[in-house]
């Protein structure tokens, strides 16, 4: 996932981008805190080619994706422009336009 290579980059001081179009921002959340996320077969973890791979009935999570924290991201590349922090302000101001712009 992301999230840890955006600690990565933090602790070594190595700005982190996250490229994503715009259809996948939700502006009507207040956070990445209430992102659904999809949680997959536990299957997809603990066993390779229908070949356990783990204590059989062991209990595993699988997220489809993780959530990366905004204090670890310098910046959000868009087809629609870069947003930068403060999030709130600059996400909405990609996202509703029309015409691309550089950052």
């Amino acid at each position: 996932g992301t999230y840890p290579l955006a600690v990565l980059a933090n602790a070594n001081n190595v700005p982190f981008y996250v490229a994503a179009p715009t259809s996948t921002i939700d502006l009507s959340l207040a956070s990445g805190d209430e992102i659904p996320i999809e949680e997959r077969p536990r299957e997809e973890v603990t066993s390779v080619r229908s070949e356990p791979i783990a204590p059989i009935g062991v209990e595993a999570e699988n997220p489809a994706f993780d959530v990366t924290p905004n204090e670890y991201v310098t910046a959000i590349i868009t087809e629609n422009g870069v947003a930068r922090a403060p999030y709130t302000r600059t996400l909405r101001a990609v996202s509703t336009r029309e015409v691309p712009v550089r950052g």
